[in-house]
């Protein structure tokens, strides 16, 4: 039995993928830097803004430049950040069902604490008993510091913690902290991603996730 489920955010529990890009490309549009296909920034995202705004910018860029980027960013990103997020289909669903069961879901992301919290409770309202963000004082992941501290509150006897997640350092987190990984195949990333990380779990789908968790 699995519980309580630490869930991954960007690509896992919300689709906020053409947010971050209409957020990065109008961040580099200001400064006067190329744009990138929003399929690109499947690939940009996953370790936390700083590292997204690394990769967006021209290479080479410095450290001003980076912070100036940053900053359009968030600003950006703050006014629109809902635009176009939704919650991958069959998601909200599992999660009541997981409430009514007992079963705790939590959140460990490394986007914003502030735009994770306004982002999934206007999406999942209080299905999600916590969520961690950047900024609460963790390392950012494949740092399992926020797992672990999310495993150890919400341990249950006789069940074990179930790390969700849909890329590589979602998988990673999860073997650093010790805590059984379950990889999803409708997030950012593929297939040969998370089996290079060789999780207990691949679904392709909310109902084989389901059954994962419930057995």
């Amino acid at each position: 039995m699995y519980d309580p489920i630490i869930f991954d955010l960007d690509g896992t529990l919300l689709d906020t993928l053409s947010d971050l890009a209409a957020a990065g490309n109008y961040a580099l549009r200001e400064m006067g830097f190329p744009t990138h296909e929003t399929d690109s920034y499947r690939y940009f995202v996953g370790n936390g803004i700083p590292k997204l705004i690394e990769r967006i910018c021209p290479k080479n860029s410095d450290e001003q430049t980076r912070t100036r980027v940053h900053g359009l960013f968030a600003e950006y990103y703050e006014q629109h950040k809902s635009d176009l997020t939704r919650p991958y289909y069959g998601m909200p669903e599992l999660l009541c069902e997981l409430k009514e069961r007992g079963i705790t879901a939590v959140c460990n992301s490394n986007k914003d604490s502030v735009f994770a919290e306004v982002l999934l409770r206007s999406f999942y309202g209080d299905s999600l008993a916590e969520i961690v963000g950047a900024g609460k004082g963790y390392g950012t992941k494949p740092c399992p510091d926020a797992a672990v501290y999310l495993a150890e509150k919400y341990k249950k006897i006789g069940a074990e913690p179930l790390y969700v997640g849909d890329s590589g350092v979602d998988m990673q987190t999860a073997k650093n902290a010790g805590i059984t990984a379950c990889g999803v195949l409708w997030g950012f990333r593929g297939k040969a991603e998370l089996e290079e990380y060789a999780p207990a779990h691949i679904v392709k789908d909310i109902t084989e996730l389901r059954k994962v968790i419930l057995g």
